[in-house]
């Protein structure tokens, strides 16, 4: 049979099914097995680890320190909740198209497109904003005499996706090895920050004679908690997509709920860590504007040049994972044929090419404009989109499909990511308060996306895709009650 449609399979849920041929499904396959536990929790940390080193301090500017403290309390038990709903989720229907997959099974093609493409918008954008900060990081190390940071941009894009497109075994692998240096880079700068820290460095804001409730611990007042929140979440930001690997992992209904749990408890020790001893290190006034927030706090001694260097590492290791990310998600959306199918097709590595390419020459032109912080926030208001999808998501799998088979349940079930929905929904308007341009643009991304999917791709949906299948079982049994 050719790569074509090969047979009509209906119209349901506001959508034209399609079934195609093996085919087309074998030219789009991933490589399974590659990835345990291990391996999982190394690919959720890298994700996030490039937020330790920069783009959190902005939230210093818009709460003081015990704004954006309230803040990443706030945000870190969020994020635990969510962690363990999708613990769930991933468990049940392990597929390489993570919160789309949830969303799919849960709220029709509308809403698993939505949440797909909001993830997409998230995975997207951070690569671009964490090559702004790879750029600085470059700069301030003088190395090559590189004062452009636009070739920095362009090597790292070139380089990753490069390295992506050999394997996701290697990738995972090489992944886990940056994220470990990382980590050290952290353990130095913790060691070089205690004998630096000052606790009266934590408020030395200037306190706002207008913001209501203002204080020496909430310079701007108790407003400014809820504008920290979008910076408290590059604390956290995309560890969210360590089932999106779930296609590619061993024993995934297992290890993906292990892994994405393993690596949640690690970046609470290293969010903690750094928004202490560095704001403590300078001061918050001081750091609250820096693009290298880690080597600002430590001075100009040789460990904040060992930092630097090392930091470097942390910026590579997110930007090299969410490049993975945005490619299994491109990679899922295509094969299910809501974007165009030619960017699931994978090589002889099983490695989708196009679903590399051409999100990474996108993040490349964005990252141009040198905007970190504004694309930071674009970033955000996806990832923020996502989560209220997402949990919505497991609360409506759990009411109505109770006896779905679910190999881990999460703790405290529906009230768990209840909480976790209702601190979402703030995070996604407090991303119009912090930044209103940055989510105006990326409400008009997400509704040129969804503009996509109801005039054209809604009619040319893959019924046999795995994700799709996970949904059509579902519709299945319903039709049988």
């Amino acid at each position: 049979m050719s790569d074509k449609i090969a047979t009509a399979q209906g119209h349901h849920d506001g959508a034209d099914f399609h079934t195609e041929s093996k085919d087309y499904l074998a030219k789009r396959s991933l490589r399974k097995g590659t990835a345990g536990w291990i391996l999982l929790a190394g690919l959720g940390v890298s994700f996030v680890i490039s937020g330790d080193y920069a783009g959190w301090n902005y939230g210093l500017g818009e709460g003081g320190f015990g704004g954006l403290l309230i803040a990443a309390v706030i945000v870190a038990c969020m994020y635990f909740a969510m962690v363990l709903g999708m613990a769930e989720m991933s468990s049940a229907l392990p597929a390489a198209g993570g919160g789309y997959t949830f969303a799919r099974r849960a709220l029709g093609p509308w809403g698993g497109f939505a949440t797909g493409t909001a993830i997409l918008i998230e995975y997207a954008i951070a690569p671009a904003a964490i090559a702004t900060f790879i750029g600085a990081y470059v700069e301030s190390l003088n190395l090559f005499g590189i004062t452009d940071g636009w070739w920095v941009y362009l090597g790292v894009y070139a380089v990753f996706i490069g390295i992506h497109l050999s394997g996701a075994g290697e990738a995972l692998k090489t992944m886990f090895i940056i994220t470990a240096v990382a980590i050290v880079g952290l353990i130095v700068f913790a060691i070089a920050a205690i004998s630096r820290f000052d606790a009266a460095n934590l408020t030395d804001i200037p306190v706002s004679d207008t913001a209501a409730g203002a204080s020496e611990f909430l310079p701007f007042g108790v407003l400014g908690i809820w504008a920290a929140i979008p910076f408290a979440i590059w604390f956290f930001l995309a560890i969210e997509g360590v089932p999106l690997a779930a296609e590619e992992a061993t024993e995934p209904e297992k290890n993906v709920p292990r892994g994405i749990i393993a690596s949640m408890l690690v970046l609470l020790v290293t969010c903690a860590t750094v928004l202490f001893l560095a704001t403590g290190a300078i001061g918050a006034e001081s750091l609250a504007n820096s693009d290298n927030p880690l080597v600002h706090a430590l001075g100009d001694g040789g460990g904040a040049k060992l930092v630097n260097y090392i930091g470097l590492a942390g910026l590579i290791a997110s930007f090299f994972a969410i490049i993975y990310a945005y490619s299994r998600q491109t990679f899922a959306l295509s094969r299910a044929g809501y974007l165009p199918t030619s960017l699931s097709v994978t090589n002889r590595r099983k490695a989708p090419v196009l679903a590399l390419i051409i999100p990474g020459v996108i993040g490349f032109l964005l990252s141009l404009t040198g905007e970190g912080a504004t694309l930071l926030n674009v970033a955000v208001f996806g990832a923020a989109l996502s989560y209220v999808l997402m949990m919505v998501s497991h609360i409506v799998l759990r009411v109505r499909e109770p006896k779905m088979h679910r190999p881990y349940r999460t703790p405290g079930g529906i009230a768990t990511t209840t909480f976790a929905l209702v601190i979402a929904v703030g995070a996604v308007i407090a991303t119009f308060l912090v930044d209103p341009l940055a989510a105006f643009l990326a409400l008009v991304v997400f509704g040129g996306f969804m503009a996509y999917f109801g005039f054209y791709s809604r009619h040319r949906l893959v019924a046999n895709s795995p994700d799709e299948e996970f949904a059509a079982l579902a519709h299945a049994e319903a039709e049988l009650k």
